[in-house]
């Protein structure tokens, strides 16, 4: 009799497991010679060292299985041990599957460009509008990416541009006070991978979120990179992190140029990229619009009325030009110089 130790290093130990051990339940008797005994992250077995061999090879393609679907039930378990394919594998279109084992697939057809501009060039432009799936796409496609191993690494960033707040105000040290701000990339992290395994990585650095600012000096290789929320950057922090860009990289920047909160004086860096990069056949562009939106319907109507609002003003200026008018960065009147106007 000899004795192994299996680790469980890509699935979830819940998920592989089973609820009450259900899986492990199956997994005994499908092996009855063995004893087969789990704890933790590991499985350690004792018995004939033919029939540990069996059990190791259907433990592999059962932890394979967990990794890429977040799903285990005792039907998928019974088909994977037989060599039989399973429901999930035969789907088409999936990027990754949730925790609850929901696939994620393009749901617009932006979206599904999206999709097959990441597949073909190493950098892609994706702007729109709030809740059009570009950022939770994004960080889709990079979670795939790590989970194929083609990539080793995926680094999310944000400029840290408040929204109409003050980091500055917030508790905390730098951590506490940036944290909150990366949250929505996170949110969608947490979505697509387990929490104990989402924390390993980022211990280990295979998964990095930081601000725009910590990108200098950087050279990304083997990498997902994401820039959320590109639209508030400067030309200048934009041009720094697209030339980060190493060997075996591929590069996703997001943004919607109708949400700009730099101060008036400042060109959004995205808006900048878009002109300059626009001859570049290299660089894909996916332009989404409110129809792609796929949060609750009342926010494909606020979009419409803001665009609606904005056109007009546009209009207007267009029809009665005033001299030297004040603007923000989203071409707004400025508040603090509307007085000059008077």
């Amino acid at each position: 009799m000899i004795e192994r130790h299996l680790i469980l290093e890509d699935a979830d130990p819940q998920i592989f497991y089973g609820v009450g051990n259900t899986n492990m339940q199956m997994l005994k008797a499908l092996h009855p010679k063995l004893r087969i005994v789990a704890r933790g992250n590991v499985v350690k077995v004792m018995g004939d060292e033919e029939e540990i061999a069996a059990f190791e090879e259907h433990f592999n393609k059962l932890q394979i299985h967990c990794s890429q679907y977040n799903s285990l039930t005792d039907e998928e378990l019974l088909q994977i041990v037989k060599g039989e394919t399973t429901n999930r594998e035969g789907a088409k279109g999936v990027i990754v599957y949730t925790l609850q084992g929901k696939p994620i697939s393009p749901r617009s057809e932006n979206q599904t460009r999206l999709v097959e501009a990441f597949d073909k060039k190493d950098m892609v432009f994706a702007i729109g509008p709030a809740g059009s799936g570009k950022t939770y796409l994004s960080i889709a496609l990079a979670v795939r990416a790590l989970k194929r191993k083609s990539i080793r690494r995926i680094i999310l960033s944000r400029p840290a541009v408040e929204a109409g707040e003050k980091l500055g105000f917030l508790p905390g040290d730098m951590r506490d006070k940036i944290d909150p701000y990366l949250q929505p990339l996170y949110d969608a992290l947490e979505d697509m991978l387990p929490h104990q395994k989402l924390q390993e990585l980022m211990e280990q650095n295979v998964i990095q979120i930081a601000p725009l600012a910590f990108m200098r000096g950087r050279t990304l290789n083997d990498a997902v990179v994401i820039l959320d929320e590109a639209q508030n950057t400067t030309p200048a922090q934009i041009k720094m992190f697209l030339t980060r860009m190493g060997m075996n990289t591929k590069m996703i920047i997001t943004g919607d140029l109708t949400q700009i909160d730099l101060p008036h004086s400042l060109r959004s860096g995205l808006k900048d990229a878009i002109e300059v990069l626009a001859g570049i056949n290299d660089i894909g562009r996916v332009e989404f619009t409110a129809k792609d939106i796929v949060r609750h319907r009342l926010v494909t109507k606020i979009v419409d009325a803001y665009d609606r609002r904005d056109k007009t003003i546009k209009q207007e200026r267009e029809q009665h030009p005033l001299p030297d008018t004040p603007v923000d960065g989203n071409g707004y009147i400025s508040p603090h110089l509307s007085h000059q106007l008077a």
